[in-house]
């Protein structure tokens, strides 16, 4: 402004005014005293502090057990584990031997998430979708909503969901997945009906049992098949069908696993079929004390009770992952449902060196016949109670 500019080049008639003296400075205030706070309040401003510290410390947490993302050109393909993860010798272990068979095979980059709780799976499928895998898989029924969203989300991205929940519209159809999401389930009720023949042709008792993990219509599948083939050659048989619970963390509770098992027994069984994840270790336990026989789910789970497994009720996990991954890779990915029965040798039962001298000739001919009649739909195997 105009004002201002005169003042600072100063004004002509400035250097005829009197002079003034100059004003004198006001008398210095007296300093001020630190600040305190009562004890309360600073305890809360600590405690204010660190919530804020931490908060910013969580932006940048990665889901625990994720591994760091590998580098260079490639196919890269992302995995998170079910409750359990690797080293449960069943389920876990299974996805894992396709991954790694994939690897060598056919040069994959795998990445692996061992998740902790609920919101940490979530996360994990999350991080590997938002670092732009070319295929992410998630192992196991309770990854099922979260992949859903993901598929939407990430139309781009190709997922995979081990073991999917096929949801039910209002009519009772299934409600088909987004198009970049392959549901891999098992008819786990076809390979349970066959060692549930097994057990009832060996067992030289009425009485079989069965010890489920979580109670919900995808181990209700196992238990269904397992009680028709027991009935198919032993109608007057009675099968022992126990849970552990009905939360996921039925699946790890091998001391609920033993007890169940030990009731069973008591009661006269001598066969017991588990689909319960690592709470089946308490079932070979049980086995192994009263010198009874067992049956393993999803892996051959010999070694856990050598002389005391009859045979494991196998699901191709490990096949599943390896070929969806190939998939991607020849540029034959296909969303969709896919069913894997005794027809895809999706699910099997185990006999080998190990086992083959608790299996007669008579009975594994018996059972094999039962095997090809299921293929052919002369026998339709229940998988709903």
């Amino acid at each position: 402004s105009a004002s201002a500019l005169l003042l600072q080049r100063g004004h002509p008639c400035e250097h005829h005014a009197p002079s003034r003296p100059a004003p004198r400075s006001p008398p210095s205030p007296p300093p001020t005293p630190p600040t305190t706070f009562p004890p309360l309040m600073r305890k809360l401003v600590l405690v204010l502090a660190a919530l804020l510290a931490t908060h910013i410390a969580l932006l940048f947490v990665r889901p625990s057990g994720a591994e760091e993302r590998p580098t260079g050109e490639g196919l890269d393909v992302g995995i998170v584990f079910d409750l359990g993860g690797r080293g449960d010798k069943s389920f876990n272990d299974g996805a894992y031997l396709g991954a790694a068979r994939a690897q060598k095979e056919l040069g994959a980059r795998v990445r692996f998430i061992e998740p902790g709780e609920g919101s940490d799976r979530e996360a994990g499928l999350r991080l590997l979708a938002a670092e732009g895998m070319d295929l992410v898989i998630g192992v196991g029924f309770i990854f099922s909503d979260d992949l859903t969203q993901l598929a939407k989300e990430y139309p781009n991205t190709r997922f995979a969901g081990v073991d999917y929940a096929v949801a039910i519209d209002s009519a009772g159809n299934a409600v088909q997945p987004p198009a970049n999401l392959a549901a891999l389930k098992f008819r786990e009720e076809e390979g349970s009906f066959l060692v549930g023949a097994l057990a009832a042709l060996v067992g030289n008792s009425k009485k079989v049992g069965f010890v489920g993990g979580m109670d919900f219509p995808l181990i209700h599948k196992f238990e269904m098949g397992y009680k028709a083939g027991v009935k198919a050659v032993c109608p007057d048989c009675e099968v022992i069908a126990q849970y552990a619970g009905v939360t996921p963390e039925a699946f790890r509770n091998p001391g609920r696993g033993q007890e169940l098992a030990l009731s069973q027994i008591q009661s006269g069984v001598n066969v017991i079929f588990h689909a319960s994840g690592s709470t089946g270790l308490g079932v070979f336990e049980a086995v192994r004390r009263r010198g009874k026989l067992a049956i393993g789910v999803d892996a051959d789970q010999y070694s856990e009770a050598p002389g005391f497994i009859l045979t494991s009720m196998v699901k191709g996990v490990d096949q599943a992952v390896f070929e969806t991954i190939e998939q991607v890779k020849s540029g034959t990915f296909k969303g969709g449902i896919f069913q894997l029965g005794l027809r895809e040798k999706g699910v099997n039962y185990i006999y080998d060196a190990n086992n083959k001298a608790l299996i007669p000739d008579s009975v594994r001919a018996r059972v094999e016949g039962l095997r090809q009649e299921i293929i052919e739909g002369k026998i339709v195997v229940p998988s709903t109670k």
